[in-house]
């Protein structure tokens, strides 16, 4: 019997695709608990409506996310920070501190988990630093850390 998966079912696939199972499994398991549906024309063409949509959604997403990496690239982001000898911070620049400084330059949200960031920024001068916007969509902002004058 051809069946559309409703949702992931392990071993057999993911959610969308039309897949080939025995009359038994799918009457007895995969039917009654929600997770197929018997693959008539009309669910058919409902699915491929469905694959176009999602697929629409996420190119747009992508364009999105590619205009605001190349609105990124252009930031610069300025700190002042106390320094010490050899000019070493004596706090640190973190991502939250970057993220917080890029929302309130770009208007935008963005989670600092987005930030790729080894570790915490601790000397002055000029950083690049990565923001993760997408799997396939990142950006450097330049990061500059100035001394604070006491």
């Amino acid at each position: 019997m051809k069946v559309i998966l409703i949702k992931d079912v392990k071993g057999i696939g993911k959610a969308g695709a039309i897949k080939e199972v025995s009359d038994g499994y799918a009457r007895n398991y995969l039917l009654p608990r929600g997770l197929a549906q018997i693959a008539s024309e009309a669910a058919q063409k409902q699915i491929e409506l469905q694959r176009k949509a999602e697929a629409r959604r996420e190119r747009r997403q992508i364009d999105e996310a590619s205009e605001f990496a190349q609105e990124l690239s252009k930031l610069e982001l300025h700190f002042r920070a106390r320094a010490g000898e050899n000019d070493r911070l004596y706090g640190s620049i973190t991502s939250a501190d970057i993220a917080e400084q890029i929302t309130a330059h770009t208007h935008t949200e963005l989670d600092k988990r987005k930030i790729v960031l080894e570790e915490p920024i601790r000397s002055l001068g000029q950083h690049k630093v990565t923001v993760r916007l997408m799997p396939d969509v990142s950006a450097e902002v330049k990061v500059v850390v100035e001394k604070e004058e006491d």
